[in-house]
């Protein structure tokens, strides 16, 4: 009987944790159980001053435990640059390769809510191009640490991330936050039949040039069974006057998600 009570929990657990599934441009601390595989993209279209430019990630998450998690990032990058100086190098590249790692520190539930709190680390390797813009590649090693806190109900989850990214080799240090509120329009079921929408925000500063962004993006997200779609753009709230070259215009995101 106690086994059976577990398993009812477990699964209340994860109906609740997929409910409001993981935000699109932000991140957040809810993860799944042991050995599950996520594989997953999120396609970018960035338009700029200095021109278009796609990042397209094939990304593969594994969870060792229900409170870690281990994933490789691989983007594909093609860039279409509007200034005739740089033609030449518009074309498909590979991108910076990504290591990401996650382990939860704190979690409390309670009856259809859960509050999280865990440590991630993030760390690029120089496999992509050095012409930017470094949100799409940026050919130099980076060491991103923060700090990713969520809570979450079956009505509305909330979820904010800050820390600080080190390029040794370049000058693109930077302070980051992310802000993201979550809104699941449909009840909650089990198996998950969820539209959700987000509203999530994203401030930088990079101390080394005094530059400032503050973006929002607006996301829709459908997530049927192990099955997740999203949409998104995001564009800028403020950017710094020094901000020319690779002034974002506007950000579009498209992608999948699938849980083994």
């Amino acid at each position: 009987m106690k086994y059976i009570y577990s398993v009812i929990i477990a699964l209340m657990t994860i109906n609740y944790a997929l409910a409001q599934g993981p935000p699109i441009t932000a991140d957040k601390p809810i993860m799944l159980g042991a050995n599950t595989v996520i594989l997953k993209t999120l396609t970018e279209f960035r338009s700029t001053a200095g021109g278009n430019f796609v990042k397209a990630p094939f990304m593969a998450h594994w969870l060792p435990s229900s409170n870690s998690l281990l994933a490789v990032h691989v983007p594909l990058t093609h860039y279409s640059f509007a200034d005739e100086r740089d033609i030449d190098n518009n074309g498909s590249y590979l991108g910076d390769i990504g290591l990401l790692g996650k382990y939860q520190i704190y979690r409390k539930d309670g009856k259809a809510k859960t509050h999280r709190v865990v440590l991630k680390s993030y760390q690029l390797f120089p496999t992509g191009q050095e012409f930017g813009p470094f949100e799409i590649a940026n050919g130099t090693y980076q060491h991103y640490f923060s700090v990713v806190s969520g809570y979450e109900t079956i009505k509305y989850g909330f979820s904010a991330e800050a820390g600080y990214n080190w390029a040794p080799g370049d000058n693109i240090d930077e302070y980051r936050l992310k802000v993201g509120f979550g809104l699941p329009l449909l009840k909650p079921t089990y198996p998950v039949n969820q539209l959700n929408l987000y509203f999530e925000y994203f401030g930088q500063y990079r101390p080394e040039t005094d530059q400032t962004e503050l973006l929002f993006a607006q996301g829709i997200q459908y997530a049927k069974g192990r099955l997740t779609v999203e949409f998104a753009v995001q564009v800028p709230l403020f950017q710094s006057e020094s901000i020319q070259r690779f002034r974002l215009n506007n950000d579009i995101l498209v992608g999948t998600r699938y849980i083994f």
